[in-house]
């Protein structure tokens, strides 16, 4: 038989669109075509199939005019996750190994000289595609990202690491390859605890009902106040991720290649630099590959020394931090990646860093303070929920200060407080629509009064308006209270007494 046929996936966005690979035997002068938008990589898949097949004992059909064929045609493929399958058509088109085996597997991987089987990105995505159409095939995929594979259930994934032990599985009485098994989700790694923090008292607070609500965290205040070690200890405050959140994150995680088994079912923590592009946070590239806010997905994106971020880069957030997805346009295709993400930034207040400072004179002037300041945008702000300042401390102080709350305690009450709004409401209250809050946020008389009159003299826009309610709401969770009072609505307004809080 001249001709086979093996079942693959291409990555598409966080889609894995199926591929077919086509590979035709033909007399005539020996030659090696890949056609079916194939870019570099995939072209390069004719040596390094080459090199494997004869490495490992294999006969290649050098006397043959080979054509690889991956339909659809238009559909962009990259990587080197088509050597498996152009190596499995080659051997089947020769008469090797059974083509009828074949029509009941879906697979990737990339080959090594030696036919050593190589990981893929995008794992995770594949298997989730496979079970959305029905899960009919088996799944085989090299070791180790047949491993995140078979974290998707109601699946069978074969695992390998050889091209020869592939073969020998695919002969007539050969004995199938061993199914990937499921790792456990492991125990939270141990990460820093808010007791290491001393004094900070209102950051803290801020930082509790930051992680009880899902809201945004904007920390203003002088270098060395405590800003990157509150944002780092967020993680360990937020409740553990359900399954389909979980499985959610590591699918983005492994089509950037980044997934760590070890990490399974923990939540990202994102902190990148503030030389970071916009591409580079919110996605981009040819083809489209997930930016940061996607690789927080379910996660805290945590942006210290905000105001040197390019503007843009800055901008670009506005969107998805309202809407929970980024849909990447290009003139050829589109991409959609998820971007639920908990932003928690930092910045100084001046470009010295010490207006307000108690402990050090601040040498910046109006102007220069001025324009610091307004690198961030009244829209960007009015997107973030907490607002608060991080006050310099004396170091003498420090020492007669005892430790705070460990992780643990107040990581109990955000869950309590957390398990309240998803019994309310199905979510976080920073998820909750505007159109929810009159049901599920009830003001009594006086925190009514209170708000009106605070939004009035503040100049509130109404989405300020709603982002303070939905802390208030919070901040009543927390205190197990069913409707929000007026010290729930005055500690929701303290909150947003920070930088921008006019906004």
């Amino acid at each position: 038989m001249s001709l086979a046929t093996v079942h693959s996936r291409a990555l598409d966005g966080l889609a894995a669109a199926p591929v077919t690979v086509e590979v035709h035997l033909a007399n005539g002068l020996p030659s090696f075509t890949v056609v079916g938008l194939a870019d570099t990589e995939v072209k390069e898949a004719r040596e390094r199939v080459r090199a494997a097949l004869h490495n490992s004992g294999l006969s290649f059909p050098a006397n043959k005019r080979i054509t690889v064929n991956l339909a659809p045609a238009d559909l962009p493929k990259e990587g080197g996750r088509f050597d498996l399958p152009m190596a499995l058509g080659l051997l089947a088109a020769n008469g090797q190994i059974e083509p009828g085996r074949l029509a009941q597997l879906e697979c990737a991987g990339e080959l090594s000289l030696a036919g050593e089987l190589r990981p893929v990105r995008g794992a995770l995505a594949m298997a989730l595609a496979l079970r959305q159409a029905g899960g009919a095939r088996e799944l085989l995929l090299p070791a180790a990202s047949a491993a995140e594979a078979a974290l998707v259930e109601g699946l069978v994934v074969r695992e390998a690491g050889h091209l020869l032990d592939v073969v020998a599985a695919l002969q007539p009485e050969g004995e199938a390859l061993p199914r990937a098994a499921a790792l456990p989700r492991l125990a939270p790694l141990a990460g820093p605890d808010l007791a290491d923090i001393r004094g900070q008292a209102g950051p803290k607070r801020a930082l509790e009902v930051a992680a009880a609500g899902g809201h945004s965290l904007l920390m203003t205040g002088p270098p060395g106040t405590g800003k990157s070690m509150l944002a780092q200890r967020l993680p360990g405050l937020l409740p553990a991720l359900e399954d389909d959140d979980a499985l959610a994150s590591a699918a983005v995680l492994s089509l950037a290649g980044q997934f760590d088994i070890a990490r399974w079912g923990q939540r990202p923590f994102r902190a990148p630099h503030h030389s970071a592009s916009s591409v580079a946070l919110v996605g981009g590239g040819s083809p489209p590959r997930p930016g940061e806010i996607s690789l927080a997905l379910h996660g805290v994106l945590f942006l210290d020394e905000l105001p040197e971020f390019q503007r843009t880069a800055l901008e670009a957030l506005r969107e998805p931090m309202e809407t929970g997805r980024i849909l990447i346009s290009r003139a050829a295709r589109q991409a959609e990646f998820p971007a639920r993400f908990q932003l928690v930034a930092a910045m100084n207040p001046c470009p010295c860093g010490h207006l307000g400072n108690p402990l050090r004179a601040c040498r910046c002037t109006p102007d220069q303070v001025a324009r610091y300041q307004g690198r961030l945008s009244g829209p960007f702000l009015d997107r973030l929920d907490l607002l608060i300042e991080v006050p310099a401390i004396p170091p003498r102080d420090l020492q007669d200060l005892a430790p705070g709350e460990a992780s643990a305690t107040v990581a109990a009450r955000v869950a309590a407080a957390r398990s309240r709004a998803l019994a309310r409401q199905g979510c976080a209250n920073a998820l909750l629509p505007p159109q929810a809050l009159a049901d599920h946020a009830v003001l009594e008389a006086p925190a009514r009064a209170l708000l009106d009159r605070s939004a009035e003299r503040l100049g509130w826009s109404a989405r300020s308006f709603h982002r303070v309610l939905r802390v208030a709401r919070t901040v009543a969770d927390l205190a197990g209270a069913e409707h929000l009072g007026a010290a729930h609505v005055a500690e929701a307004i303290q909150l947003r007494r920070g930088l921008g809080s006019s906004a």
